[in-house]
């Protein structure tokens, strides 16, 4: 097959097709005596397989999934499936508690008046109020100030994100994330626009869990076709 007879099944370029080979992505492919490509079944299945994994994985592990798998090295491939299992679960266990979070807040019948202050918001939350000032630095909190002391306040709205930036930190998330998290929670605004949010975010959840079971087959069945192709011409000699 040609580069184009690849590329057409997806709607593709054949140029994009001999770039997945130049990184690694697709095997090494034959020379024809005029020095064009040639590929096989093998190639066909080999970017079935990696257009699958690009869905749930993302473009980087995709990559360097099928890499460990043309160096025939199963231990890394695995080791690179379950890392990406790993991450969706934690991701999945942080909108749980986000959720959960800002869930007992609203609830919260306690009055905030103007607000707390950066001590009590630290206590409730266990940190250091040094932590929380970083976090205003990065554009996470947006305190008030007090008009008679110029100590900072925390309304409610405040609160509510600092909880959220707490749990997404204990999730692993950068402060470059949480900043981006925190205002699309500050866009929202009312409860119903925030339990949108929050149903987008699962959504996105489960279309990934549902694109990386998706992919198992033709991974699956790339990594098994080249013993099976063997094995049908040993038969026929």
């Amino acid at each position: 097959m040609r580069p184009i007879d690849l590329a057409r099944e997806h709607g593709l370029s054949a140029q994009a097709v001999r770039n997945y080979e130049d990184e690694g992505i697709l095997p090494p492919a034959e020379r024809g005596a005029n020095g064009y490509r040639r590929y096989t079944p093998v190639h066909a299945q080999a970017l079935r397989a990696f257009l699958a994994l690009r869905e749930g994985f993302g473009h980087g592990t995709a990559a360097r999934v099928m890499r460990a798998a043309g160096r025939d090295d199963e231990a890394d491939l695995f080791r690179l499936l379950d890392q990406a299992h790993a991450d969706l679960l934690q991701e999945r266990r942080t909108l749980d508690e986000v959720t959960t979070a800002l869930g007992a807040l609203t609830e919260d019948p306690r009055p905030h008046s103007g607000g707390v202050t950066i001590g009590a918001l630290a206590h409730r939350l266990g940190m250091h109020p040094a932590s929380l000032r970083k976090w205003e630095r990065a554009g996470i909190l947006r305190p008030v100030r007090d008009p008679a002391t110029g100590y900072r306040l925390y309304p409610p709205d405040v609160v509510r994100d600092a909880h959220a930036a707490e749990q997404l930190r204990r999730g692993g998330y950068g402060l470059a994330r949480i900043a981006d998290f925190v205002a699309r929670l500050r866009s929202a605004g009312g409860g119903d626009a925030l339990d949108d949010l929050l149903r987008q975010w699962r959504a996105r959840i489960a279309r990934r869990s549902r694109a990386m079971l998706a992919a198992g087959s033709p991974l699956d069945e790339y990594l098994a076709l080249p013993a099976r192709l063997r094995s049908e011409l040993g038969t026929r000699a």
